[in-house]
């Protein structure tokens, strides 16, 4: 149940909770950017947080608030501050949200609103289920990212550079993603 409609929100005036929304939103745009600078050590490349990041939040707080957190993140990227993986090194702005990363960027956004709408219906609720939907929102945001990249490159270069070096790590951010999911969904539950 995302937590906008959890029922110890019941009985709070609609200020009250458009202004926890606004708070979640900028929050959760935040430790997204702060998860595009974590990089764990990992074979073959290093491993960023973000589609973890991501699909958790959107699980959380739904279809909604999950895609406007996203949403957010590309905006303050967009009008230049360094929230994305490697900036400013990789341009700021439009150059980056046009280069090769663009996609995953539109894929985060399809994929939270993808991930929300299942866990508002249930689907967060056991783990089989929740690592069926991170399995589902990372591979939105990998398709997306590629189907991007091959534009620019080629898809034979896209699937070798944008996914394969991809898939391992993803497998692990799935199942972490979907264990938190869980444990956070049953501690909030619980408070």
């Amino acid at each position: 149940m995302p937590v906008l409609s959890h029922p110890w929100l019941a009985g709070r005036s609609p200020i009250e909770k458009l202004t926890l929304a606004c708070f979640i939103a900028l929050t959760g745009s935040v430790l997204l950017a702060i998860s595009a600078r974590l990089q764990v050590p990992f074979w073959p490349v290093p491993m960023t947080m973000q589609t973890l990041a991501v699909l958790v939040l959107a699980m959380l707080f739904g279809a909604r608030l999950g895609c406007a957190i996203v949403v957010l993140y590309v905006f303050e990227g967009l009008i230049g501050l360094p929230v994305f993986a490697n900036t400013p090194e990789r341009g700021i702005g439009l150059a980056y949200l046009f280069g090769p990363t663009g996609g995953y960027l539109l894929g985060f956004a399809l994929a939270a609103y993808s991930a929300g709408w299942l866990a508002e219906r249930g689907f967060a609720a056991s783990l089989p289920r929740a690592i069926a939907v991170q399995a589902l929102g990372t591979a939105i945001i990998l398709g997306c990212g590629v189907a991007w990249l091959g534009s620019l490159i080629g898809y034979d270069r896209a699937i070798a550079a944008g996914l394969m070096p991809f898939l391992l790590s993803s497998v692990v951010k799935i199942v972490l993603g979907g264990l938190l999911v869980v444990a956070i969904g049953r501690r909030l539950g619980r408070a």
